[in-house]
This record gives C-alpha cells, structure tokens and sequence, in this order.
C-alpha cells in the first residue's frame, strides 16, 4: 500500500480502492459505518476515537468536514485514509467526490444539495462507490438509484442529537427499499439500544455518530454495535 510524502501529496496505494465489479462489494458495504465529523471534536480527539471504532469493529468510515480550508481538510482526510487502510475499512468522503479521486478514497457519500451523482460518477469513473442519503423518501431512493448510487442512506429514525430538524424516517422504508436491491443504510440517533430494529427490517449498514463521539469509551461502543450484525446473522442461520 502507498503512502502520501510530506506536505499532504496525494495518496495513492495500488489496488487498495474497492472495484466496483466485485462480487463482494456489497458484503463490503454492510456492518457498523461510523461518520467522523470535524465538527464535533478537535483533529487529534477525531483521529483518536475514529481509531478506536475502527478497532472496536467499525467496517466503513466517513469524514464529513463542512467548514475547514481546503489544505487542512485534505490533510485530515489523508490521516483517517490511513486508518482505514491499516484497519481494512471502507473510507468514504462526504460531499467532495474531487477530494475522494485525490487522496484515493473508496467512495463518496452525496445529499441532495451536493454534486449530482452523474457527475459524480463521470468526475470519479466507475471504480469510486457513491452513496446518496434519501432521508425519509423512497421515491428519492428510486430517484438515485436511477442515477447510478451504489448503496442508500435513510434517516432520521430516531432523535438525532446532531440533526435534530431531520425529517424522521419510518422504518417500514428500509422493508420497501429491500427491493431496489442495493445496500441499505439507517442513521439517525443509532445506538446499541435499537439498531438491531434496524437491522432486522433491512438495514445493512448502521451509520453512528453521536453514539460513537459522545461516549467515554468508543471502542466498547463500535464492540456492542458491531456484534449486533453477528448475532442477525445467527438469528438468520
């Protein structure tokens, strides 16, 4: 795998992003998928607590940053590529698909104020995974899968401590998404307590960010998210 030198240059590692015409990329796209959100918490204390969750069983991470200048965000986005590459996880990049193609992100998650998949994918070529978030829509889900995403986010389905006046979300959504046949994420005020709820109606993928910056111990809190993905598929062997 590579590495980016001194200065934030582009990373590049051969063969470490996701090719879309695996077979496997949907067994990739499932489990815990935890959103590091510069907002919350000052770089060192994110790094620090995305590396406990990936370590605590985290399979796919996002970096969202909504306000730092373009040469800090990139240099924060080249250190949680690193975790993710020495933890095997899938990094995605939130709304910045030119940032993604850069550093060598696996993917880009997208809303609906951001970059139109299309162009997305024309920017980033087939090999980059797009997410987009539908909310509490399954029309906007037929929508972008139409449009070439490659796994759908719904949410709210509970209190969001950091999107409070998100729409909120049935979870019946996650049962008629089912039929789209493409990855499933829930998110929205996730936590141990209900995700297997979730899971059980559909979701493959439980997106966290409260439940996993908020805690004192984060690397307990991904342990007890994680496992609920082991103890459906027992229920379901």
């Amino acid at each position: 795998m590579g590495s980016n030198q001194d200065g934030g240059n582009t990373c590049r590692a051969a063969g470490s992003r996701i090719q879309m015409n695996d077979k496997s990329i949907k067994d990739r796209l499932s489990g815990l998928y935890v959103i590091a959100d510069s907002g919350l918490l000052d770089d060192h204390q994110l790094l620090l607590s995305s590396d406990r969750a990936l370590a605590g069983g985290a399979r796919i991470l996002q970096f969202r940053d909504k306000t730092s200048d373009a040469a800090k965000k990139k240099q924060t986005a080249i250190e949680l590529w690193r975790l993710c590459r020495k933890y095997d996880a899938v990094y995605i990049i939130n709304d910045d698909p030119e940032l993604a193609v850069e550093i060598d992100a696996d993917g880009v998650h997208l809303g609906k104020n951001d970059m139109d998949i299309k162009k997305a994918r024309a920017l980033a070529g087939s090999q980059l995974i797009i997410g987009a978030s539908c909310y509490d829509s399954i029309e906007q889900a037929r929508k972008m899968k139409k449009s070439g995403a490659d796994y759908l986010a719904f949410g709210s389905f509970y209190h969001s401590r950091t999107k409070p006046s998100a729409p909120r979300a049935n979870i019946g959504l996650l049962q008629q998404a089912r039929v789209l046949d493409l990855p499933l994420a829930a998110i929205g005020g996730v936590d141990a307590s209900n995700g297997a709820k979730l899971i059980g109606a559909g979701a493959d993928m439980l997106a966290v960010i409260s439940a996993m910056f908020y805690t004192a111990d984060t690397f307990q809190a991904a342990s007890d998210l994680s496992s609920l993905f082991d103890r459906n598929s027992a229920v379901a062997g």
